[in-house]
């Protein structure tokens, strides 16, 4: 359902950015129409231009935004909230993220390069057994 989403809104802004730069075009044509100089004409081109890239500018920025939302939405569903969390917090009341400090879950602060006591560092292979090698390499 995001990716559709997502992929409607991509075209809407496409089609904006595709109308901006026609409209740049009919602006610089009514420029060059007036102008009565070289530099004029010039300067007009130039006008469009900008207006051009700052029309792509702003698809590339459209586009990102849609793709975060949609990234967005998909964390908030996989987790059952729809508001971020903090980690190393929790909540008193909806909104209000409060610091863990060492409670009674063994929760360690975030940022604490002190390990607790009795925690060990996973080591490599996690089974105790090497990664199968590709025969058919």
């Amino acid at each position: 359902m995001q990716s559709a989403k997502e992929k409607l809104s991509n075209m809407a802004s496409a089609a904006k950015e595709k109308a901006d730069i026609y409209k740049a075009k009919i602006e610089e044509k009514a420029e060059k129409a007036t102008a009565i100089t070289e530099e004029e004409k010039v300067i007009a081109h130039e006008r469009r231009k900008v207006k051009e890239a700052k029309a792509k500018m702003e698809l590339h920025e459209d586009k990102a935004q849609h793709a975060a939302e949609k990234l967005n939405t998909k964390h908030s569903h996989l987790y059952g909230h729809h508001e971020p969390h903090l980690m190393g917090t929790h909540r008193s009341q909806p909104g209000q993220h409060v610091p863990v400090v060492g409670t009674q879950g063994q929760q360690q602060p975030v940022g604490t390069a002190v390990p607790m006591v009795g925690a060990t560092a996973p080591t490599y292979p996690l089974g105790g057994h090497p990664p199968p090698m590709n025969k058919r390499m």
